[in-house]
Formats: structure tokens, sequence, C-alpha cells
């Protein structure tokens, strides 16, 4: 070969490895822009609450627990501020998969970006959803996220009852692999929402409820909750949906109690989920019947039927709970007994519109005393299930609905 043909191979080459770095750079792009536009489904959840105690926080860092349900291989978090009396400024925030107690995998490690930057200040009455996280999320895991506050927040908005340990450490120790908290909680702050992206992923579905649905009278820790149970459930049977729950210990259908009543909240809780297909709405109409004021059992049904229209008019399925059995409780009285066994028959009938039915009552109450749990089932206190009555609602809910084609076509006794 002469100079001048060597010379002429060597820019041909160069121009074809050019050429490939060009196309290798377009088609990279092409694939992270189709990685962006890919669903978001979530993974986690609480709900958010006014924090009537008014907790406040200031150069301090909250490092809290998440348990995931399904995985994914980008991650995104949301932190609210709904009820704040201020505006609230997160800084260095991290996420990554959780070691033991307070620590985490350092390799796991990821910060978090809000609009390209590393805090953000999140207006009273909103929420923030940061940016994309390249970060594998596995599922049925503890997730660590840590959030730094760097100036005083007013009154938290948070989420009581999370039966799970979170920490509170003194200054921005968000990226430190362990800390040294000076309090614990079992409550969440700010953070509201884990969502992922998983091309496999089919939706989501949002357990709505009160204490029950919330795991009240579980362990810490133990992730026994029913929705919990549900997600094992949804794996060890390859069906890939998200479990949402959305329960707040005390909250009624139709009237505020802890938190926004179920109608006030559908919208928020319910409706705005990452990737909703499906929604459980469970026990909100016992605390109803327990009120001091306790409505009709006709104004109950009502009120479920506008829940209903309300996730039909956004195609996502519903499917209604029976209430479970509550005689021995301290606000247990026969016209509220009466009120549930209308309920039931309403929720069990084919003219209910549900689109599935959850037997949670014939799950867990007692075949010889109908009206009271099963003595293996309950928790002590005749209103709550224990963790052997919180895996046997799990295990009354048919898998069936989560086919992809959904309920349609099915009566609601089919799914008993």
């Amino acid at each position: 070969m002469s100079i001048s043909q060597h010379r002429t191979s060597l820019v041909q080459s160069g121009l074809v490895a050019a050429l490939a770095i060009l196309l290798f750079g377009v088609f990279s792009d092409c694939a992270a822009a189709q990685d962006r536009s890919l669903s978001w489904t979530g993974t986690w959840s609480v709900s958010p609450m006014r924090d009537d105690a008014g907790k406040e926080f200031s150069r301090q860092t909250l490092r809290q627990i998440v348990h995931t349900s399904i995985g994914g291989h980008m991650a995104r978090i949301h932190i609210s501020n709904l009820f704040g009396t201020k505006p609230l400024t997160v800084a260095d925030v991290h996420l990554a998969q959780s070691s033991t107690d307070s620590s985490i995998i350092a390799a796991t490690d990821r910060k978090v970006l809000f609009g390209g930057l590393f805090f953000d200040t999140v207006p009273p009455g909103t929420e923030a959803i940061s940016d994309p996280v390249d970060f594998w999320v596995p599922r049925l895991a503890n997730i660590a996220i840590s959030i730094y506050l760097p100036n005083p927040t007013g009154f938290a908005t948070y989420h009581h009852s999370g039966f799970q340990t979170n920490y509170i450490a003194d200054g921005d120790v968000s990226g430190s692999i362990s800390i040294s908290p000076t309090k614990t909680t079992h409550s969440y702050y700010f953070l509201v929402n884990l969502d992922v992206q998983d091309q496999a992923a089919r939706g989501s579905v949002v357990a709505l409820g009160a204490s029950i649905t919330d795991g009240y009278n579980s362990s810490a820790d133990a992730n026994q909750r029913w929705p919990n149970d549900l997600a094992q459930r949804l794996l060890n049977s390859g069906i890939n949906v998200g479990v949402l729950n959305q329960g707040i210990s005390g909250n009624r259908l139709l009237a505020e109690g802890a938190g926004d009543s179920a109608e006030t909240r559908f919208d928020r809780d319910v409706l705005s989920q990452a990737g909703v297909r499906w929604v459980i709405f469970s026990d909100d109409p016992i605390n109803d019947l327990g009120s001091t004021a306790p409505p009709t059992g006709d104004q109950l049904i009502a009120g479920i039927r506008r829940l209903i229209a309300k996730a039909h008019q956004k195609q996502i399925k519903f499917a209604c709970s029976t209430l479970t059995p509550y005689q021995g409780a301290r606000y247990w009285t026969l016209a509220g007994e009466a009120a549930r066994e209308q309920i039931n028959t309403f929720v069990r009938s084919k003219t209910s519109g549900c689109d599935a039915v959850i037997d949670q009552d014939r799950a867990t109450h007692d075949p010889l005393h109908p009206t009271q749990y099963l003595p293996i089932y309950d928790s002590g206190d005749h209103l709550h299930p224990n963790a052997a009555g919180l895996h046997a609602i799990a295990d009354a809910v048919n898998l069936s609905l989560f086919s992809h084609t959904g309920a349609q076509g099915v009566t609601p006794a089919e799914f008993h």
C-alpha cells in the first residue's frame, strides 16, 4: 500500500469511527429519551396528614425507610408540604438500599435532584416530585431515603402510623453510610411516594382505608400490613403490580376524622397515584359507625357508590371490601352492627357496581359468632386483626382482579 493510499485508509477509518460514535450517541440519546418516556408506577406510598402537634425541624437530617412492592431501574420520590405553614426547603437528598438500622449500602447511594438542583423549596399546600434517578429498586426491599432540612420547616406534613423505625439526626448527614440519630420515630415526615419505571409493570393498586389497612397493631419494622402481604402474593404469582397503602388510622368515609375523609382525599390519594389501575376500598366505614353521630347504612352506601363512580370515570377498577366484625370493641352497638350487615349485603350484591369483592368479613369472622373475630385473628381489642388476621385479609383478594382484562364480564360474587 502506498503512503497516499494508507493516508486515505486512515481518513476513511476515522470517518467510520466518527460516524459510529455519532450514531452511538444518537441511539443512546434515543434510548434515554425512550427510557424517560416510560410511565411511572408507584411502589410505595403513605397518605399525607396534618400534624396537629405542630412538629418542626431545622438543620436536621431525616433518614426514612420504605418497603417496596415492585422493582424498577429508575426511581423518583415525592415530597409533600400539603399541610405546611411555610415554604419547605429540602437539600442533599439521597436514595440508597438500606442495610441495618440507620445504615445504608454505600455502593448503592445516589443523590436526588429537583430540576437539576441539589435542593428545592416546596410552597405550602403543594408537593415536589424529584428528577428521575438512575437507581435499581429491588422488589420487596427496604430503601433508605435521606433528606436534609436546612431551614425551619414550619409545621410538618406527615403520616402518623408508619410502623417503621425512621431516624432523625443533627446536621447534614444525608450522605453518611451510618448516622447517629438523636431520635427515632415510627412516623413519616414529608416523604409520601416512591415511584419506579419498569417496562414489565402493569400498574398499581391503591389500598384505601383506615387502621386495618394502615397496619394498626402490626409489629414495627416487620411489614405485616395486609397490603404488604398482598404485594408478596402478587410477586409469588408473577404479577408485576405495585401496591400502595393509603390507609389512615382513624379515617372515615364521610367525615373528617384522622385525616381528610376518604371522599375528600380520593382524588389526591387514589386517582393521582402513579400508574393506578385498581383500588381496594377497605375499612373506613367502621370508624363512621363508631363515631358519636354515626351516619346510616344508606348514607354510607351512597358514599361508596360515589367513590365507585369517580373511579370508573377514570377507567379504574374498584374492588369493594366487606366490613370486618367488631363486636366487643368499645364503640360497637346493635345499630352499628345492623348498618355493617346492610353494607356487607350491598357489597356482595350483583347490583353494587363493585368490580370485585374482597370479603374481609367472611375471611376473619368466627362462624359460631359471626359478629366477632375468630379468636386466632383477634389482636385483643376486638376491632383490629392481628398479623394472622391481616394475612387472612390479603389471602381473601382474588388475584384474578389483576388479570390483563381486569374484572370485565365477571360478577363480584366470582371474586369471593
